[in-house]
């Protein structure tokens, strides 16, 4: 149930107010000149790079976040409520309730990096998630939370991994399939403020269920 939910915030994170108007800026920068299957196929590899790019850099984040929370094993009680109570915040935030400052801006790293293939397309997405992160933060958070409340390394890693693919999978598909879904980009952009009362409603129960100890009974359960 963990990795769903890590994944889920990635997915969330993607239809974001901060991400999804970028999509198809990406797109383009990536697609670049040519026709047909030529096309497809680098806009493909440099998609992939990029989600790459990003991939690596959360999954740090999570065996960081994972880590410290092993280490306060002793104090597992107490971190279940403090990420979660973090977690609700988060969720407050999205939802418009509660004003947090950091997460409503983003960071324009001063690097130049050109697409040209797939190995400068995996810096590319290192160097953006650094600029997301301060905007994506309530789920990003969130995710780096329930890696906190893990055991081991491997398992932050592997939630980190489960919210990138949540966020890549459909960055991928978007990158091939950019002109059939521009109504559905326009639907998700008309409906943003009942889409963020729900996320941020769903962040709030996440947290409240991690204070409270029953996500961890809920996990072990389904485990």
């Amino acid at each position: 149930m963990t990795y769903l939910i890590t994944f889920l915030e990635g997915m969330i994170t993607f239809i974001s107010p901060c991400v999804l108007p970028m999509i198809p800026v990406y797109v383009l920068y990536f697609t670049g000149e040519g026709q047909g299957e030529t096309r497809m196929g680098r806009t493909l590899v440099r998609a992939l790079g990029f989600v790459l790019g990003f991939t690596l850099l959360f999954i740090a984040l999570g065996v960081f976040a994972a880590t410290l929370g092993s280490l306060l094993i002793v104090h597992q009680t107490a971190v279940h409520i403090v990420t979660g109570a973090i977690v609700v915040l988060f969720g407050l935030h999205y939802m418009g309730l509660l004003k947090i400052g950091l997460l409503s801006r983003t960071v324009r790293p001063d690097v130049q990096v050109q697409a040209r293939g797939f190995f400068s397309c995996v810096l590319l997405g290192a160097v953006f998630a650094v600029g997301w992160s301060p905007c994506t933060g309530a789920f990003l958070g969130s995710a780096m939370m329930l890696a906190a409340s893990q055991s081991s390394a491997m398992q932050g890693m592997l939630l980190l991994l489960a919210y990138s693919l949540g966020l890549g999978v459909p960055f991928v598909l978007c990158a091939l399939l950019i002109d059939q879904l521009k109504g559905a980009f326009a639907v998700i952009k008309r409906h943003y403020a009942i889409i963020n009362r729900v996320c941020g409603a769903f962040l709030v129960v996440v947290g409240v269920l991690m204070m409270t100890g029953v996500f961890a009974r809920l996990s072990a359960m389904l485990a």
